[in-house]
């Protein structure tokens, strides 16, 4: 049985400095209050330059991210330097951003210091001339893991007009050389995130906007896993509305060869089992490689496992020749978190069908004390997963 699981998020992977070493509170705190004049428009550009560069080293370490984040002013005049200011001097701005986004806790004080920031960072991120556009793009995904940043910025996005908002957003993400001078790779997690919301979702299971098909190459992406594992999440999360489950599964979409294919090897089938398999799927070559980020490949699976939720798609899933790819993948597998998931997605696949009533496993109501016990059992597992984590590192297993 499958629970229905969250909505998920993804991390934007970019921090744009590491760790500074730890300086003295108080003396933290004298740099941040005499930091301001220098930040504030009319300062001279050298003395921005330095004070920009500073701030960037504050955001370095935890402290000095509490520190910054308690001055609404600096704040506030960082965010207009990081989308108004000279390209150089916004690069250190918009990266001091993308570490203070970082921490989820500080996010209702960046909002708070200037409620604008999200749609100021759009759009830079969405220009195509700005060359620090991706750092932009790093700053709104780590500010929308958290829901309230994620539904602001959906506002935003939804109250632009026709063919801005998240219809640009898509463009660029799927558009090779929108910005000659930055990747966009973070328009990946960015869009994942985003695809938290109703209404997000809505606008890329639209079938009359053909976005998900856009996407779906994208899956294939060998240049960044970022982008990658960000379109990749954005269809496991597309995939919790079970009501676009025969439209993705059907001809319009074709989703899921999509989703087998990365995750298939160079086996070689026998002729039966090649004639069940999807035509994208059939006569791989021999060097084919399988997706090589574990937590890409596990989305991969939560998706197809989402598109079993109801009895046609378990059924379609079936027909298509999952199974088969999914068999090789659980023996090749080397990460038992992954394999795990690959093993409950074969069950279903191979396993009876529910009771009548109960074929939809998304709105399958659990019981309080059957979910207790599924937690448990959970919880049991991720102790197992990392005892054999510990085990095949070579450290000594935790105490029971």
């Amino acid at each position: 049985m499958m629970a229905a699981g969250r909505v998920g998020t993804l991390d934007c992977g970019f921090t744009a400095r590491p760790d500074a070493p730890a300086e003295p509170e108080a003396t933290l705190d004298a740099e941040a209050v005499g930091l301001l004049p220098f930040l504030t428009r009319g300062a001279r550009a050298d003395l921005q330059a330095a004070a920009a560069q500073h701030v960037l080293a504050l955001t370095g370490s935890g402290p000095g991210r509490a520190l910054l984040a308690g001055q609404a002013g600096l704040l506030q005049a960082l965010a207009e330097l990081a989308v108004t200011a000279a390209p150089a001097l916004a690069r250190d701005a918009v990266r001091a951003l993308v570490n203070l986004a970082a921490d989820a806790s500080l996010h209702e004080r960046l909002l708070a210091a200037d409620p604008g920031l999200p749609a100021r960072l759009l759009g830079r991120a969405l220009d195509p001339q700005w060359p620090w556009a991706d750092e932009a793009a790093a700053a709104l995904a780590n500010l929308s893991r958290e829901p309230a940043p994620c539904a602001a910025l959906m506002g935003t996005l939804a109250a632009a007009a026709p063919g801005s908002g998240l219809e640009r957003l898509v463009c660029a993400l799927c558009t090779p050389g929108y910005n000659a001078r930055a990747p966009l790779h973070h328009l990946g997690p960015l869009l994942s995130n985003l695809s938290q919301q109703p209404a997000a979702r809505a606008f890329l299971l639209d079938p009359d906007r053909c976005v998900v098909q856009r996407l779906l190459p994208l899956t294939q992406y060998s240049d960044s896993s970022l982008r990658r594992g960000g379109v990749v999440g954005t269809l496991r999360n597309c995939c919790f509305e079970h009501r676009h489950h025969k439209w993705l599964l059907g001809p319009e979409v074709d989703i899921l060869p999509f989703l087998l294919l990365p995750l298939a090897g160079p086996e070689d089938f026998s002729e039966e089992e090649m004639e069940r398999l999807p035509v994208d799927l059939q006569y791989l070559p021999p060097d084919k490689q399988r997706e090589p980020d574990a937590d890409i490949r596990k989305m991969l699976i939560e998706a197809i496992m989402l598109l079993t939720a109801t009895a046609p798609g378990r059924q379609q899933v079936r027909d298509q020749g999952a199974y088969l790819i999914l068999r090789e993948l659980h023996t090749w597998e080397p990460e038992p978190d992954v394999q795990m998931a690959c093993e409950k997605l074969i069950q279903v696949l191979i396993g009876e069908e529910p009771e009548c009533g109960m074929e939809n496993l998304l709105e399958l109501q659990v019981p309080e004390d059957v979910e207790r016990q599924l937690q448990q059992l959970d919880h049991q597992e991720q102790e197992q997963l990392e005892q054999q984590q510990r085990l095949s590192s070579g450290e000594e297993p935790a105490p029971t």
